[in-house]
């Protein structure tokens, strides 16, 4: 019987690495948990502190780049969620993930650039990574950034310390 691999030997069978959860930016966390719950705030796609791109999709990023830039967001809120679990083995499940992407006017293809995240969270949980989701268009994100998304994940029961 072949064992299933733990969504830490996905991601390294995959290449990528889960980075240090960037500090707020706020009066805010970077996770909030409640129970089982853990409340992922907002990630975009920054690598060590900067913006990875800037702009509106559609009129200054591609709808690649910015599915580029929401695989980078999905790996900053999995750095926060690490900040609280020792592995992404104590991840349950991805429960909901909110995406938000700095439209221009005219741009109508939000769910196709989180379909990037959705589709590497498939990658690395299996079925656990399947998940509710909102893809909104925004006229406007901190930085310029072209997305930003938040998550909703639940422990395993092993991983809750209360």
């Amino acid at each position: 019987m072949i064992m299933p691999q733990t969504p830490d030997a996905k991601l390294q069978s995959l290449g990528l690495t889960i980075p240090e959860a960037p500090s707020p930016s706020g009066a805010y966390v970077p996770v909030k948990r409640v129970g089982d719950l853990l409340f992922v705030s907002g990630q975009g796609p920054l690598v060590r502190g900067r913006p990875t791109v800037v702009g509106k999709v559609d009129a200054d990023v591609s709808v690649e780049t910015a599915q580029d830039a929401a695989r980078i967001c999905v790996l900053n809120c999995l750095g926060a969620v690490l900040g609280e679990l020792s592995c992404l083995s104590g991840v349950k499940e991805i429960v909901q993930v909110r995406g938000f992407v700095n439209s221009s006017e005219n741009f109508f293809q939000q769910a196709r650039v989180l379909d990037a995240a959705s589709e590497l969270l498939l990658d690395i949980f299996g079925e656990a990574g399947r998940h509710a989701r909102a893809a909104v268009g925004v006229a406007s994100l901190p930085l310029c950034i072209p997305v930003e998304i938040e998550m909703v994940v639940r422990a395993s029961q092993q991983q809750v310390q209360e």
